[in-house]
């Protein structure tokens, strides 16, 4: 039996049981949100990891892609990246690998991993013979994948004939910016066929089942940019997942639904809100959005900024974006300032979510208490990134207790001493 399986059956699992209480919520709450399939713990049968829930009234959690590429195939690099996002707070990592020997790389980084582990199957079948994919070389690399320990696959089965004649009959700017989806147009045309992940989606999802993958429904319209965000291409295909998220839960499979790329501020919420209703509750994984295509360099604050806002709108994990986002391949710089930027985003969100808010607040609570005190120590300590906010304090060290922008007038100091005295 499946995770799902069992938590329908009424049965508190052991990794239900350690996420209920790594999160603070109610086991039995917990095992009920599994079973309704608004909560997945991301965990493949043959990997010993902590479980890692995502979804409803759990804290939102985010995922740092890493993976090598024809130019720079360093798989020792990788490692680090892997590294470096978990210990910056990433809560799962996706191999997104497209040079070198894409399984070497695979297996080092989850040996590597203490945290869920995710793949994108397309690209191993595609790399080196694009072209002549066949529908065969996309199950055998889905197989070898979940036969390997993979935790959670993003699988492309949403763009399908339908959608296909949506987006030529659109007027989209960027056709396809998701390179599983585009792999997907491109072999759909060349073969004049249905994309296997739709018309053999049952055969998935006996390889997810054997396995107890969570499959992560890719969104393969996404926009590209803010000129074609929330359009019918996308709605479309948001439909046909909605019909796959059934199919998937009613075989015993968990799954996620992936959510929108670049996407004005006052069309996140209506976006967000539309792809869970449509998709019964889904938890929702979302690259950013990206909330203006202006500022490449700084898309790890652009889509931070949309990852708080649908947060907000019910998104549950995010996808960290690097300041190398539509430039280069990220280096482990860009892997921990994209992580830490991702980590400040899901915070915001926690603070203002159902079942989490309370366990956020008090984080920040610790903070208030330790900047009353001048406790630089402990305020450190509470930082998302105390290494860096330690550095900034000691570039410039003031000669008392207070920082040194503010020195002597420093207002926390001059209130506290007037209070004081007051009271006296």
């Amino acid at each position: 039996m499946t995770l799902l399986d069992r938590a329908q059956s009424h049965e508190i699992t052991r990794e239900i049981r350690e996420a209920a209480e790594a999160e603070g919520i109610d086991a039995e709450r917990l095992r009920r949100l599994v079973a309704s399939g608004r909560v997945v713990i991301p965990k493949n049968v043959s990997r010993s990891i902590a479980p890692t829930p995502v979804g409803e009234s759990v804290r939102t959690k985010i995922n740092a892609n890493i993976g090598t590429s024809a130019d720079y195939q360093s798989v020792s690099e990788e490692i680090e990246k892997a590294s470096v996002a978990i210990r910056h707070g990433a809560d799962t990592v996706m191999d997104l690998s497209t040079g070198g020997d894409l399984h070497e790389v695979l297996e080092k980084i989850l040996d590597a991993s203490s945290v869920p582990v995710g793949t994108v199957p397309i690209y191993h079948a595609a790399c080196g013979r694009k072209s002549e994919m066949t529908s065969d070389d996309l199950f055998n690399a889905v197989r070898r994948h979940a036969k390997s320990g993979v935790d959670f696959m993003t699988i492309h089965a949403g763009v399908n004939k339908e959608i296909l004649k949506h987006l030529t009959a659109g007027s989209r700017i960027l056709d396809v910016v998701s390179r599983g989806g585009a792999l997907t147009v491109a072999w759909m045309i060349t073969n004049e066929a249905e994309n296997p992940f739709y018309s053999e989606f049952n055969y998935l999802l006996e390889i997810a089942r054997e396995y107890d993958v969570t499959i992560s429904l890719g969104d393969g319209m996404r926009p590209g940019c803010i000129a074609d965000a929330n359009d019918d291409a996308m709605f479309q295909e948001v439909i046909t997942l909605g019909r796959l998220v059934k199919q998937t839960r009613a075989a015993g499979v968990q799954c996620m639904v992936e959510g929108p790329g670049h996407v004005p501020v006052d069309g996140i919420g209506y976006g967000v809100r539309a792809i869970k209703h449509l998709c019964d509750d889904a938890p929702l994984y979302l690259l950013g959005p990206v909330v203006t295509d202006l500022a490449p360099g700084y898309d790890h604050i652009t889509s931070a900024i949309g990852g708080a806002i649908a947060g907000m709108c019910g998104a549950d994990f995010l996808c960290m974006v690097t300041p190398a986002e539509h430039l280069a391949l990220p280096t482990v710089d860009d892997i921990r300032e994209g992580t830490i930027v991702a980590k400040i985003a899901a915070h915001a969100i926690d603070l203002a979510k159902p079942g989490v808010r309370e366990r956020a607040l008090s984080m920040d609570k610790k903070m208030a208490v330790a900047r009353k005190n001048l406790d630089w120590d402990a305020q450190f300590e509470c930082a998302i990134d105390g290494a860096r906010a330690r550095s900034i304090h000691e570039t410039r060290v003031s000669s008392g207790d207070t920082c040194s922008m503010c020195g002597e007038l420093c207002a926390i100091k001059v209130a506290k001493d007037a209070l004081l005295k007051q009271s006296r």
